[in-house]
């Protein structure tokens, strides 16, 4: 999808035999972020620094990626890709990047012969730019599922999507990876993607509250929704975690349940400072445009396996 992404860069790096990968979202100069986590069962890296009562308001980069905390390892490819660039917080040394990083658990797919490394970090920066944004199975997305509150059996792929808006000058975008216990459902609450019946149709209608037994859901901390906002808005550190809250509406929108006890979901927003725009119109946009991007990850998710996806098999 083209986007218009006001400065900041998107790239994916995926290794498409072991389905897994990682998404690097890098920022302009003087970007101020923020994190907010509500699932239960997180993996992250420098979130700690982002809460709103931290001094350091700068981020360099925000790395989304697979194999649990393994994946981890991939932001020291982020930060060696943005030290040579002289890009980081400014100490008597030399510039430390600062890298947020979360985490999803896809490894099931590869039964954890491949995670994401530094090497794979430093591609998906090689890989970033500011024009069309891939879909699906690529990067983070390359390896996950969603509507797992009834089993494995039952699942579908997910993916990464993204969505945007230009309301003049003000840009507020947003990147997905979804990997949830959840059913991903439309505006109007109908499903996109989620535990299918064996005959065919939605296990919902039969579980009107998704839920059959404990022994039908998945092991705690093996899914996570992952969503990054972006804007050009000027806002304080506060209005940036304010934004990063307001993700989780946009969450809940669009995955139901969400923030489950099996699920580290985990919102990110990051803006550069460069548009005066009221606050409510930019939170507003961060939801809507996070509920857009997590349907648009299952509505470009290929089939991978046994697991069905909304588009044909890769095979």
């Amino acid at each position: 999808m083209q986007l218009n992404m006001a400065g900041f860069k998107v790239g994916h790096a995926t290794d498409t035999e072991n389905h897994t990968g990682c998404t690097v979202i890098l920022c302009p100069e003087h970007t101020t972020g923020s994190v907010d986590v509500r699932g239960p069962a997180p993996g992250s890296r420098e979130a700690a620094l982002l809460a709103a009562d931290k001094p350091n308001h700068f981020v360099n980069a925000v790395l989304l990626t697979g194999g649990s905390a393994f994946g981890l390892a991939a932001a020291d490819g982020v930060m060696r890709y943005l030290k040579e660039r002289g890009i980081g917080h400014p100490t008597p040394i030399m510039p430390i990047p600062i890298v947020p990083t979360a985490v999803v658990f896809d490894i099931g797919f590869n039964m954890g012969q491949r995670q994401p490394d530094a090497d794979m970090g430093y591609a998906a920066c090689e890989q970033a730019g500011d024009g069309v944004i891939a879909q699906g199975n690529v990067g983070a997305g390359a390896g996950v599922s969603v509507g797992k509150w009834a089993g494995f059996q039952h699942m579908m792929k997910g993916g990464v999507g993204v969505a945007g808006v230009r309301l003049d000058d003000l840009v507020v975008n947003a990147i997905a990876v979804t990997n949830a216990v959840g059913d991903v459902v439309d505006n109007d609450g109908t499903v996109l993607a989620g535990a299918r019946k064996e005959a065919g149709g939605w296990l919902v209608e039969d579980h009107p509250l998704r839920f059959i037994s404990m022994e039908r859901m998945p092991m705690p901390g093996t899914n996570t929704t992952l969503v990054a906002v972006w804007t050009n808005a000027r806002l304080s550190r506060p209005e940036v975690n304010r934004v990063a809250q307001r993700v989780h509406d946009g969450m809940a929108l669009a995955v139901r349940p969400i923030h489950t006890s099996h699920d580290g979901d985990t919102a990110f927003a990051l803006a550069s400072g460069i548009v005066k725009a009221p606050f409510d119109l930019v939170a507003n946009a961060a939801a809507e445009m996070t509920a857009e991007a997590i349907r648009n990850s299952v509505k470009f998710a290929r089939s991978v396996s046994f697991v069905p996806g909304l588009l044909k098999d890769e095979g």
